[in-house]
């Protein structure tokens, strides 16, 4: 989700420290929702495994259209999305205990009428056909603890309705745009755009002392923003808008047969989580167009 559920992260999560997961589990009592340090072991639980190291896998699919003003709405691509991610535990000073989460995500444009994956787009608005640039996103990392910036413990992320349990997200997205100059204050090109997540789970597996993870998640995520750059729409007027859903599966296979051919073809890493010490800066959409277009130019021949 671009931040697919970077998903852009998703991306996509709050924290829990292992040791606090293990004592509750040891106590062989449900978890308590409304209580800060239960709430963050149910959101490890979530997010990925109470052991270290376990991979989860997340997939999503859904569609894009696109905005302008004066103009009916226009649907553009079909998507399909994927997240591979783990945890270890960390004790932070300033966030306290907690644990970090490593990711990779892959999301791929679709035909919105025949489901293939699409190699080049015939852009209707400036009658250029253009390559199709994939997502990407190789890390999408992050840690996160049970303190929060203002000094408290972070509250529960949890709402219960009946026998479900839901997280929900929004992320507004604000800042200097990497595509664009130093003068972004003055003139404009700051990136902007909104991300929401919505995560739903059986509530009982979620808090039983039984479970180190939460197998049968269903989630939706949503973006407002920008163009995305290989569409080469310039400064244009109009947004896109990305409407997905999907759920946690068990393993890389698991996922959708096209996203599986495109991972082992073009994005072999993709199969599992990066490392549990990784430390990269984070991947976005608009790094990557930029990482790819230099790779290219480097690597053109010069002109003599």
């Amino acid at each position: 989700m671009m931040k697919l559920l970077s998903l852009r992260t998703f991306l996509i999560g709050t924290a829990v420290s292992l040791s606090v997961g293990l004592s509750a589990q040891a106590a062989s009592k449900a978890l308590d929702l409304d209580n800060p340090a239960d709430a963050l072991v149910a959101m490890r639980k979530l997010q990925c495994h109470l052991e270290d190291g376990k991979p989860a896998f997340y997939s999503w699919s859904g569609e894009v259209f696109a905005r302008r003003r004066g103009e009916a709405d226009k649907k553009l691509f079909k998507v399909l999305g994927m997240n591979v991610r783990a945890c270890k535990s960390l004790d932070d000073p300033k966030t306290g205990k907690g644990f970090r989460l490593v990711s990779r995500e892959v999301l791929v444009y679709l035909d919105p009428a025949t489901g293939q994956v699409l190699r080049r787009w015939a852009n209707p608005w400036t009658g250029k056909e253009v390559e199709v640039l994939h997502v990407a996103n190789d890390p999408v990392n992050n840690n996160f603890g049970s303190i929060g910036r203002d000094g408290k413990p972070m509250p529960s992320a949890f709402t219960s309705m009946g026998n479900a349990a839901f997280v929900s997200f929004t992320v507004p997205l604000f800042y200097p745009n990497p595509l664009a100059g130093e003068y972004q204050p003055q003139v404009g090109g700051t990136y902007h755009a909104t991300e929401m997540f919505n995560f739903s789970m059986d509530k009982a597996k979620l808090v039983s002392p039984k479970t180190k993870s939460v197998d049968d998640a269903v989630i939706s995520w949503t973006r407002i923003s920008q163009w995305l750059p290989w569409m080469e729409m310039g400064d244009r007027d109009g947004i896109l808008y990305f409407s997905t859903v999907g759920a946690r599966v068990p393993d890389f296979e698991a996922l959708p047969d096209i996203l599986k051919t495109e991972i082992r073809t073009n994005y072999p890493v993709y199969t599992e989580a990066p490392p549990l010490d990784d430390a990269r800066r984070n991947e976005t959409s608009w790094t990557y167009y930029k990482k790819v277009m230099e790779e290219r130019r480097a690597s053109a021949p010069k002109a003599n």
